[in-house]
């Protein structure tokens, strides 16, 4: 009891302390700034670094930050997404508002083994999705995340990030689920929720806010939620159906956690400087170059 007791009395002394920290960093900065709060039209910016960046980066990013370049990146590809699946949706309608049909399996985004010499699908695959719920999921987390990760780390990162995961996705899906099609963002959701929450674990003490517990309890459910759509969609799918891969949420996930949290921890570092980087790209590349010779001389879909 006297353990837990001095283990409760630490955690409230490093709150107080970190608290009385950033108001005697914020008025440092207002002196700075002539008697001008700079802080007072970047509620937002303190919001996202609270969430985004352990404590030591915050300063940093408070005082560059702006929304010069905007979350583009993100923005655009959920639109080209939503568009994709309207486009199924209403001017092919075939049922796609609650799941997936031939008009969709005949796309020529979607990942088919037997059309994997059309590389771009790898790729393009993340643009069409197996109806309401599987897009409105995957744009909520990209939205909700992704808008925050590229106002702290810019579009280029997170693009680097987010295509990882896209196509780690549909390369691990062509080896350990050869037989099956493949649609939807995840793998690129995935990866950048990997990376985050990487960053997450590493500085628990520092990135967690208030609520923070609910915060990660929200994120598991949705993922549950997410993953029993795929695996339903893999195992369960009526006869009359067509069952689709959910390999790229694994492969994604852990694209995030290695390539997305050497990127998301070096938020005031030279990216191309760190040796992590370089490992993750090389063990990533590694994966790829596999993937490649299994598709070409070992799958069966051959």
């Amino acid at each position: 009891m006297a353990a837990a007791h001095d283990l409760e009395m630490e955690d409230m002394n490093l709150n107080m302390d970190r608290a009385m920290k950033e108001e005697l960093e914020e008025e440092k900065m207002r002196e700075d700034g002539g008697g001008k709060d700079p802080f007072k039209n970047k509620k937002v910016h303190r919001i996202v670094s609270k969430w985004m960046l352990p404590e030591k980066a915050r300063r940093t990013y408070l005082e560059r930050a702006n929304c010069l370049p905007p979350p583009v990146f993100i923005i655009s590809i959920s639109l080209a997404e939503l568009a994709v699946f309207i486009y199924y949706a209403v001017w092919k309608p075939q049922n796609q508002w609650i799941t997936l049909d031939t008009g969709i399996l005949e796309s020529p985004f979607i990942y088919s083994p037997e059309k994997r010499e059309e590389a771009w699908r790898f790729i393009s695959y993340m643009l069409v999705h197996a109806g309401v719920q599987h897009i409105l999921g995957n744009l909520i987390m990209q939205l909700v995340l992704g808008i925050p990760l590229e106002m702290v780390h810019k579009g280029l990162r997170v693009g680097l990030v987010y295509l990882a995961g896209v196509t780690a996705g549909s390369l691990a899906s062509s080896i350990f689920d050869p037989l099956r099609s493949l649609v939807g963002a995840s793998g690129g959701v995935y990866a950048l929720m990997g990376g985050y929450f990487m960053n997450v674990l590493v500085n628990f003490r520092e990135m967690i806010p208030a609520f923070g517990i609910v915060r990660l309890l929200i994120i598991i459910l949705i993922i549950g939620s997410d993953m029993g759509f795929a695996l339903y969609r893999r195992f369960f799918v009526p006869a009359s159906g067509s069952p689709v891969s959910f390999a790229a949420h694994i492969a994604g996930g852990f694209a995030g956690m290695s390539i997305g949290y050497t990127v998301f921890s070096c938020f005031d570092k030279a990216l191309l400087k760190d040796p992590r980087f370089w490992i993750a790209i090389a063990a990533y590349l590694a994966c790829v170059l596999f993937a490649v010779f299994f598709n070409i001389f070992l799958s069966p879909a051959n």
